[in-house]
């Protein structure tokens, strides 16, 4: 009996063709009803939550799982090698920026009573959780998972095994997750010295750690999964060239994706600085007054001495520079 083959995937082809996957819809509906549950119960409060973070959460992150999965991506990964490129590259790092945009860790502590917010704050500081995100730790996780995925034969088993390939889908959206979010939420979850010029210059690292695997996929001799590859191909493909395209995709879709991330952090910079400037001035307006005459010992009226002229400190100095000519 000869082969069946799915029709040439064409763009109009993988726009056009869906399938269903239970465990990633149950994921999707899982993650979607947390988060509408967590903004009702915010807004209940009379607090607020930008819809902007509601919409990077549902339309681009919940979206992005459901095309990876489940679109034509979904439908031609196990003839072509290239959707499957596609496919985890989008899992690993464009879904998890997209859901930590929406600042789920934050939601999840508004939204819970005290004593539940406090349980999320223990278990963001917990032992595990701070290894598995600690920046030079979760930095690494990503593109070691990919070369663990590719370069090991769990990739060609989890072409051949289904609900390895629904495990590898959750170890790669896990892995990206642990380093973006702690990066992107407001809650603390990093150590104090990362600062935010620190978190720029791990994600600008970040960025060219990620672009790695790509790299070595698009240039590697040997065949990912060759096996399995050279036997569903359909006639007339060239597996080699699939698989360079592959590793292309994963390197353009891994510095696209840098961008935007880089700019979300220095924009959280700029808006920190922004704030500590805004507190500082209050600060300053309440603290400043006119110096008030006293008596002295003699009966004559005594100036007192301003405070920002005698006291040290950061406000101080500010202070003394803000007024050279008094």
């Amino acid at each position: 009996m000869s082969a069946v083959y799915l029709p040439e995937a064409t763009a109009g082809r993988l726009l056009g063709s869906w399938q269903w996957d239970v465990p990633a819809l149950l994921l999707v509906a899982v993650l979607g009803g947390l988060y509408g549950w967590g903004v009702v119960r915010v807004r209940r409060r009379g607090g607020s939550w930008p819809p902007a973070r509601l919409a990077a959460f549902v339309l681009l992150g919940l979206g992005a799982i459901v095309v990876t999965t489940m679109s034509g991506l979904a439908v031609y990964d196990r003839e072509l090698f290239w959707p499957a490129a596609v496919q985890n590259v989008g899992l690993d790092l464009l879904a998890p920026l997209s859901l930590a945009l929406g600042d789920p860790l934050r939601l999840a502590v508004e939204a819970l009573p005290e004593s539940g917010a406090a349980r999320v704050r223990r278990a963001l500081t917990g032992r595990i959780v701070r290894l598995l995100t600690f920046p030079l730790v979760s930095t690494v996780l990503v593109p070691a998972t990919e070369l663990t995925v590719y370069f090991t034969p769990y990739f060609a088993t989890a072409l051949r095994v289904g609900w390895l390939h629904e495990l590898m889908y959750l170890h790669l959206l896990a892995a990206g997750c642990l380093f973006v979010l702690p990066v992107l939420t407001r809650e603390q979850a990093l150590p104090a010295w990362c600062t935010h010029p620190v978190r720029a210059a791990l994600v600008f690292l970040d960025g060219i750690v990620d672009a790695l695997p790509g790299l070595v996929v698009m240039t590697h001799g040997t065949l990912i999964a060759g096996a399995w590859y050279l036997h569903h191909a359909p006639p007339g493909s060239d597996v080699h060239h699939d698989q360079q395209l592959g590793g292309g995709a994963m390197l353009g879709i891994a510095e696209l994706v840098a961008v935007p991330f880089l700019l979300t952090v220095l924009a959280q910079w700029a808006r920190a600085e922004r704030d500590g400037t805004a507190a500082m001035d209050r600060r300053l307006d309440a603290e400043l007054a006119p110096a008030a005459p006293v008596a002295a010992a003699d009966g004559t009226a005594e100036l007192v001495r301003p405070w920002w002229e005698i006291e040290q400190g950061e406000v101080a100095e500010r202070v003394r520079r803000q007024r050279p000519g008094d």
